[in-house]
C-alpha cells in the first residue's frame, strides 16, 4: 500500500465527509487493483530502428519501401494529402476519418533518389525517404516542410503494445499550434503537452495542461509554407515542441523540433502542405464536414448550474425579455434531474417542463440539457436496468461491469465504441425530446470518475469494443466523447430526421466537428481565463472543430464588472456565445453588473444578433471548405512574421477582425494589421496594414475592424438580410460570400457572389455575379466607409 495514497484517502473522506468521499476512495482502489489484475506485467523492452533499405514496391499513389527491420508504406492523394504508416499500417480502420481515406494520386511516381532513397513525386509534394528510414516532405520547388528523423520502437519481450518515438525537424522560423484545446496557446510555445482527455478536476487557468479535448494534430507556419500534420494514434503520449532559432551558434539556422512519444498504437501519419485555407480543406476532407448547426444555435445562450428550479428560470428569463435583451436558448444544467440521473426530470424542481419548454419555443427560446455517460448502478434506473438488457456497459478484464463515481454516486458507463450501443444510446433522446429539448450537452464524458488519488477516469484495463477490433481503455479513452458525440447525433437525426440536430461535447478527438462543436470546459474566473477562452477557440479551430466557445465570465467565482463586459464582448463574435457559472459562482446575467454593464452588454448583444446572418455564412462555408469562422491573423498572410506572432486578436471570417480587450484598466489597445485597408467599425476610421495602429477600446466596446473591400450579410432594421459592404481603398476591387439559411433543415442553399468596385471614381458598385452574368444585388445594400455611412 502506498502511504501517499493512504494519506489522501483520509483528508478525501474528511473533506466530503459523507458518503461521496467514502465512494471515492474505494473508485481509487478498486481502479488500482483492476489495472494490476488485468494489465500485462511491463517487463523488458527491446530497442528498434528501421535499419538499412532493402527494396522497394511501387504501389498506388506512392509504394512499399522494406528496410531490414521494418516496412513502411507511404502514399499521395489527389488531394494532395500524404499518409504514411510503419509496419503495415494503413489508413484504416481509424476514428479520425469520414468513410474511405481519399484516393490515391495516380500521377505520383516512386522513383530513386540520391545517396540510395527513393522519392515519390506528386504535383503539389515530394516525399523522400533515406535509406536508413529519415523521410523528408518538401513542396514542388524542393523546399523541405518537414524532416522525420528514422522511429524508435520499444517492443515488451513478453509481447503487447509497444512505446514508439518519432523526432521531426521543421523550419527555424516556424511556429506551432493546435493540438486540440490547449489554454496556453493559441501559439505553442516549448515544452511538453500530454495527448490524453484530462478532467481536471478545478477550474483552469493558463498553466494546465493537459485538458479536456487533446488531439495530435499540429499546424506548423514558417515563411515558405503550412503544413497539417496528424499523428492518427488514439493512445496515451506527449508532443515536445522547441522552437528554432535563426543564425544560432556560428550563423546557421537551428531548425524546430516537434518529438512525438506515444505508448501505444501504429505509427502512421498524415501531412498536408499548402496556403491555410488548402490545408484546412483537405483536412476536412479527410476527417469530415463540420457539422451544420441550426441557425438558433448561433445566437446567445444563458446558462447555470444552480437554477434550482422552473421558478428560477422563468425569473431569469423573464429578466432577459423586461429588458429587450436577446435569448435564444437556455441550458438546463445536472441540478433539473432526479437525482442527477441522466434521462431523467427532477418532477419537484420542473413538474411540467414539457409544458414550459414549449412556452420559451414560442418566446423563440429553446431548451437544452446536459447528458453525462455515467449511469447511475441502482436497479429501478430505467437506464440502468435497460443498459444491462442490452449489455451495454463497460466491463474489466475478468468480464465485470466497471463501476466509477460521478454526481448521483456509483455509476457504469456505455461502451460507446460499440455501433450497437451507440444505437441504443442514441434512442434514448427520444425522452428528452419529448421534455422539449431542442439541444444537447455532454459532459463528463473523457470519461470522468472521480477518485480520491490517481486518474480520474476508467481503469486502463477496461475493456472496449473499438467496433470490432477489441482493446482496453488505453486506446479507447481519447475517442470515448467523440463515440458518445456520434451515438447522440445519429440517434437525433433518426428521431428527427427534418432538423439539423445541436450537439456540442466538454472531450472528443479527431473528426468531433462531425457531429457538433465544444466547449471550453470549467475556465477559471479570472483576467488569464479570458486568455485561454479565445486560445482554445482558435486551437480547436485549426484542429477541425469550427464551432466552440468559452463559458462567458468563468466557471467560478464573481468576476468583477469589467472582466465581466470583457469576456461578454469577446464571447458576442465567438461561435457558440454562452454564459454559464458553477453553483457557487456569482450570478451571470447582465443586469448583475449594473446599468452601465447592461447597457454595454447590450450592445453586444445587439449586435450578435445583426450579425447572425455573417455567422450562418461562416457555418456554410465552413461545412463546404473547412475554414473555421475565427482564424487567426495570420490566416491570409502566414508569411508575415508579425501577425504569426499576434495572439490577442482574431479574424471572423475573411470581412472582420476582432481584437479584444483581455487586460484590465485599458481603454485603447494595439492591433497587429494585415495587408491592406481596415475601417475601425464604430468609428469609421480607416488604417492601412501591415502593420501595427493604436486604437480606442472604451468599455462601451471592443474594437472591430472590417476590410475595406468586404460584403458582410446582416440583419436590417426590417429583420430582413441587407448587404453591409465597406468601400474598397480606391481603385481597387472587393467582394464577399453569403449564404442564406433556408431554415434548420437539411437544404443546401445556393453561395451567393458579390463584387465590389469603384465607378467613376465617385461612387461604390455592388453587383452579383451568377451563371447568367452579373446584376443587382437580391437584397439591400448599405455602404459605408470613405466619409462615413451612405446609402446606395
Amino acid at each position: 500500500m502506498d502511504g501517499r495514497d493512504l494519506v489522501r484517502s483520509m483528508r478525501v473522506v474528511g473533506s466530503a465527509g459523507a458518503a461521496q468521499g467514502l465512494r471515492t476512495v474505494r473508485a481509487a482502489w478498486r481502479r488500482r487493483r483492476a489495472d494490476a489484475t488485468g494489465l500485462p506485467a511491463r517487463g523488458g523492452e527491446r530497442a528498434r530502428v528501421p535499419g538499412q533499405m532493402q527494396e522497394v514496391e511501387p504501389g498506388p499513389g506512392g509504394g512499399t519501401v522494406r528496410f531490414s527491420r521494418s516496412e513502411l508504406r507511404i502514399q499521395v492523394a489527389v488531394n494532395g494529402a500524404v499518409f504514411w504508416g510503419w509496419d503495415g499500417a494503413g489508413p484504416e480502420p481509424s476514428y479520425a476519418l469520414a468513410g474511405r481515406c481519399p484516393e490515391a494520386d495516380p500521377r505520383a511516381v516512386l522513383e530513386p533518389d540520391k545517396d540510395g532513397g527513393w522519392r515519390v513525386v506528386a504535383e503539389r509534394v515530394t516525399v523522400v525517404v533515406s535509406r536508413h528510414g529519415a523521410i523528408e516532405v518538401r513542396t514542388p520547388g524542393g523546399v523541405t516542410v518537414r524532416r522525420e528523423q528514422p522511429p524508435r520502437w520499444w517492443e515488451p519481450q513478453g509481447g503487447g503494445p509497444g512505446r514508439w518515438m518519432q523526432r521531426s525537424e521543421v523550419a527555424a522560423d516556424a511556429r506551432f499550434f493546435g493540438l486540440g484545446g490547449r489554454a496556453s496557446g493559441p501559439r505553442l510555445r516549448d515544452g511538453t503537452y500530454r495527448l490524453w482527455n484530462t478532467d481536471p478536476g478545478r477550474p483552469f487557468g493558463r498553466g494546465d495542461d493537459p485538458l479536456y479535448l487533446t488531439m495530435p494534430v499540429q499546424v506548423v507556419v514558417a515563411d515558405a509554407t503550412t503544413h497539417l500534420v496528424f499523428h492518427d494514434t488514439t493512445w496515451d503520449g506527449t508532443v515536445t515542441l522547441r522552437e528554432g532559432e535563426e543564425g544560432a551558434g556560428s550563423g546557421h539556422d537551428r531548425a524546430g523540433t516537434s518529438t512525438l512519444r506515444m505508448d501505444g498504437g501504429s505509427l502512421r501519419c498524415w501531412v498536408m502542405v499548402g496556403t491555410p485555407a488548402r490545408v484546412l480543406l483537405a483536412w476536412a476532407s479527410l476527417t469530415g464536414a463540420p457539422a451544420l448547426p441550426p441557425g438558433w444555435a448561433l445566437g446567445h445562450h444563458h446558462a447555470r448550474w444552480g437554477f434550482g428550479s422552473e421558478q428560477e428560470v422563468r425569473r431569469v428569463v423573464a429578466g432577459y425579455q423586461e429588458r429587450a435583451l436577446p435569448l435564444d436558448a437556455v441550458h438546463l444544467d445536472i441540478d433539473h434531474l432526479d437525482g442527477h440521473q441522466v434521462f431523467t426530470v427532477d418532477q419537484e424542481r420542473f413538474p411540467k417542463l414539457p409544458v414550459f419548454a414549449d412556452e420559451l419555443r414560442r418566446d423563440g427560446i429553446r431548451l437544452v440539457s446536459i447528458v453525462d455517460p455515467g449511469v447511475k448502478a441502482a436497479p429501478g434506473n430505467a437506464v440502468y436496468d435497460s443498459g444491462v438488457a442490452e449489455d451495454v456497459f463497460v466491463r474489466d478484464a475478468s468480464g465485470r461491469v466497471v463501476e466509477g463515481v460521478v454526481r448521483p454516486g456509483e455509476a457504469v458507463y456505455p461502451d460507446f465504441t460499440d455501433a450497437r450501443v451507440r444505437t441504443w444510446w442514441g434512442g434514448l433522446y427520444a425522452e428528452r425530446l419529448a421534455q422539449g429539448f431542442s439541444g444537447f450537452w455532454h459532459d463528463m464524458n473523457e470519461p470522468t470518475s472521480f477518485t480520491a488519488f490517481g486518474e480520474s477516469t476508467l481503469p486502463r484495463s477496461a475493456r472496449h469494443a473499438l467496433d470490432g477490433r477489441g482493446g482496453d481503455h488505453r486506446e479507447a479513452h481519447n475517442v470515448y466523447g467523440l463515440c458518445m458525440a456520434q451515438a447522440g447525433h445519429e440517434g437525433l437525426r433518426n428521431l428527427l430526421p427534418e432538423e439539423r440536430p445541436f450537439v456540442f461535447s466538454r472531450s472528443g478527438w479527431v473528426g468531433l466537428q462531425r457531429y457538433g462543436g465544444a466547449w471550453s470546459g470549467d475556465v477559471a474566473t479570472g483576467w488569464p481565463g479570458l486568455r485561454a477562452s479565445l486560445s482554445l477557440v482558435l486551437g480547436l479551430g485549426l484542429c477541425g472543430v469550427p464551432y466552440s466557445g468559452p463559458d462567458v465570465g468563468g466557471f467560478d467565482g464573481s468576476p468583477s464588472p469589467e472582466l465581466y463586459l470583457r469576456w461578454f464582448q469577446l464571447g458576442a463574435y465567438l461561435p457558440l456565445f454562452r454564459t454559464h457559472a458553477g453553483p457557487r459562482a456569482g450570478r451571470r446575467e447582465p443586469w448583475e453588473f449594473g446599468t452601465e454593464v447592461l447597457e454595454h452588454a447590450r450592445v453586444a448583444l445587439v449586435e450578435r444578433r445583426r450579425l447572425l446572418p455573417y455567422f450562418m455564412t461562416l457555418a456554410h462555408l465552413a461545412r463546404r471548405t473547412g475554414a473555421p469562422y475565427v482564424r487567426p491573423v495570420w490566416w491570409g498572410a502566414p508569411e508575415d512574421r508579425a501577425l504569426r506572432d499576434c495572439e490577442d486578436a482574431f479574424l471572423l471570417g475573411d470581412c472582420l477582425l476582432v481584437a479584444p480587450v483581455l487586460d484590465p484598466g485599458a481603454d485603447r489597445r494595439a492591433v497587429q494589421l494585415p495587408r491592406g485597408l481596415w475601417y475601425d467599425t464604430a468609428t469609421g476610421k480607416a488604417y492601412e496594414g501591415p502593420g501595427q495602429v493604436l486604437v480606442d477600446a472604451p468599455l462601451a466596446r471592443i474594437p472591430v475592424l472590417a476590410r475595406a473591400g468586404a460584403v458582410i450579410p446582416v440583419r436590417g432594421e426590417d429583420g430582413g438580410l441587407e448587404l453591409e459592404v465597406w468601400a474598397p481603398a480606391r481603385g481597387r476591387t472587393g467582394g464577399g460570400l453569403v449564404v442564406q439559411d433556408a431554415g434548420d433543415g437539411w437544404d443546401e442553399p445556393e453561395i451567393e457572389r458579390y463584387v465590389v468596385r469603384w465607378k467613376g471614381g465617385r461612387r461604390v458598385v455592388v453587383e452579383r455575379e451568377g451563371e447568367d452574368g452579373v446584376r443587382e444585388p437580391s437584397h439591400p445594400v448599405r455602404v459605408r466607409g470613405l466619409g462615413g455611412p451612405s446609402q446606395t
